[in-house]
């Protein structure tokens, strides 16, 4: 009981990384990133590399990854007096003339913002929160970031200025997954960096299904945690989207007694969430339908994972929520011990680094 009581502590995951284990880009091939593998049962840590995850894989289990396409919806403006600003869009497929944005600096309300080819918004609002409600003088402002917009990589990531022109033809394509389609993320299911096309059909050739799903990352994701109590903390909502095909492969495998790997933890929260919304059970077994909606689940210690039994993540940021998540898998002690050898190990964390198999 005593070490549940101390994962509700938000200091309690916290750890030190050396800044220059924070990887600015990726490997040059996905598939050549390392790969730490943990084993639940044993507690064991193996070394290995992406293109290895094949092996781990039987056939008749089940894929599930995430096929959200991020929007490169970081605007750089200038204000009358010619001062730059920053500007991420929070949903930037939603189709009025008001934006929810963060801001930096920020512009104060009934001012405006200049951006290229006359696009101009005006400060309405802002919330508590830090988020900024501006209002456009033009319509299309998704066709418009899809043009000028740039990615928007998380902060630890440096991509100021000129930096960030300079490499955003890069980021568009390597802060983005291989199977990435439906478009109206603001952050990369990171997890997913390291498949490649030959990965993915090496994988359907031994008998793997890969089944699909949408959870559109949202700021939610890097939002800190402000409690010292973990559980006091509220995800932003983020949409998910399942469909009827893909409910039925998932099922298939869980009725054949296959094992779900979820490819990262936007994966988990849509699997996790439509499970506690719809989920049904059969013979000791919970099996999903066709869902859709929004949720902002929060998972941490204590969760009862009911559909997933394999999980694919990267190196992910002290006392952050994906962290948790990791650590609702498998503990927060093993966990924190793994991170503690993979620092020793030299491996890259965060968006751009390597990644994890938790079995």
């Amino acid at each position: 009981m005593a070490n549940q009581d101390q994962d509700i502590f938000l200091s309690n995951y916290y750890y030190e990384i050396p800044e220059e284990l924070i990887a600015q880009k990726p490997v040059e091939n996905r598939q050549d990133s390392k790969l730490f593998v943990i084993d639940r049962k044993t507690q064991k840590f193996y070394h290995k590399h992406f293109s290895d995850i094949v092996e781990y894989l039987d056939p008749g289990d089940c894929l599930v990854i995430n096929i959200t396409k991020v929007v490169p919806s970081r605007l750089f403006g200038k204000k009358s007096s010619g001062g730059k600003v920053t500007v991420l869009f929070l949903d930037p497929c939603q189709k009025d003339a008001e934006y929810k944005v963060l801001m930096k600096p920020f512009v104060d309300i009934g001012k405006k913002i200049y951006f290229d080819d006359g696009y101009e918004c005006e400060i309405v609002s802002r919330s508590k929160f830090g988020e900024v409600l501006v209002k456009f003088n033009r319509s299309e402002i998704l066709n418009f970031l899809q043009v000028y917009g740039i990615m928007p990589l998380p902060p630890y990531i440096n991509r100021k200025g000129p930096l960030a022109q300079r490499l955003s033809t890069f980021d568009k394509q390597r802060y983005q997954t291989v199977y990435a389609k439906n478009i109206g993320a603001i952050a990369a299911p990171t997890a997913g960096l390291h498949f490649t096309e030959n990965i993915l059909k090496t994988l359907k050739t031994k008998g793997v299904n890969i089944a699909t799903l949408t959870l559109h990352v949202g700021w939610g994701t890097f939002k800190p945690i402000m409690s010292t109590e973990i559980n006091n903390h509220v995800m932003l909502p983020e949409k998910f989207t399942l469909d009827q095909t893909n409910a039925e492969i998932i099922n298939s495998a869980i009725s054949n007694n296959k094992k779900i790997v979820a490819v990262g933890t936007t994966s988990v929260r849509a699997l996790e969430s439509i499970a506690a919304k719809i989920g049904f059970q059969k013979k000791d077994k919970i099996f999903i339908d066709k869902c859709s909606g929004q949720t902002s689940i929060f998972i941490y210690p204590g969760h009862k994972f009911k559909i997933i039994d394999t999980l694919i993540t990267n190196l992910h940021l002290p006392k952050s929520t994906p962290l948790m998540m990791t650590s609702a898998f498998s503990s927060r002690e093993l966990m924190l011990k793994a991170y503690s050898e993979a620092i020793k190990e030299k491996y890259r964390f965060f968006s751009y680094g390597d990644s994890m198999l938790i079995l």
